[in-house]
């Protein structure tokens, strides 16, 4: 693959929400993940794990919780305030019911050198302290599941197969957790519905290379 085609394929995946009613076979979702966890990540540590979500049951139940969420959070009075569009989001939080599977993706704590010695200070050293809080900025942790479900989009994409990247489930992070046996040293980041695209979004611009880059020499 050249970069022409490389650039054709990143520009032309798009977030599928709306899937035809046709089995995704765990093979090809076991060769998405496998590239998947070829993507950079903090120390090497790749501590993350992938549950692959086959059973319309367990993906019915997910989206029921998700929605019991969203239900509550729409019937605050504040909701008001969020308008009408984000209003109709909620309503259907659980529109990833009707994808034929599910990749949801969870990691474990990551510690860095700093960490270690951070936990280790007898008494309090503000320098650590700052870095501390500088670094957590960057979550490694977050940093390396995202760049694993980046890989893992570009691979669905190439199997002719559509997905989207969910962090709003994590608004039943608890639930979902039990549904999937989640350990607890680990926690839940994303969920991402996979199936055979039902809609072919149009293309979203983006902003001009110019606009969001700054050369220092």
């Amino acid at each position: 693959m050249d970069t022409k085609e490389l650039a054709e394929l990143m520009k032309s995946r798009r977030s599928i929400r709306s899937w035809l009613d046709k089995p995704v076979s765990e093979d090809a979702l076991l060769r998405a993940i496998e590239l998947a966890t070829w993507a950079p990540n903090g120390g090497n540590q790749q501590n993350w794990m992938f549950y692959v979500v086959l059973d319309r049951g367990v993906i019915h139940a997910i989206a029921d919780a998700v929605q019991a969420r969203a239900d509550y959070v729409a019937a605050l009075p504040e909701a008001s305030l969020i308008g009408e569009n984000l209003a109709r989001m909620l309503k259907r939080s659980d529109f990833f019911r009707s994808a034929p599977s599910i990749v949801a993706v969870a990691s474990s704590v990551y510690k860095s050198p700093l960490d270690l010695i951070a936990s280790a200070l007898k008494k309090p050293d503000a320098k650590i302290q700052q870095m501390s809080e500088w670094r957590s900025i960057a979550n490694t942790r977050i940093q390396s599941v995202a760049s694993a479900i980046a890989y893992l989009l570009l691979v669905l994409h190439q199997m002719g197969l559509g997905a989207v990247w969910m962090t709003g489930p994590m608004q039943a992070k608890g639930e979902i957790e039990k549904l999937l046996k989640v350990p607890a040293d680990m926690d839940l980041a994303a969920i991402i519905p996979v199936g055979y695209p039902a809609e072919n979004p149009a293309p979203r611009e983006r902003k001009p290379v110019k606009d969001v880059t700054r050369i220092i020499t």
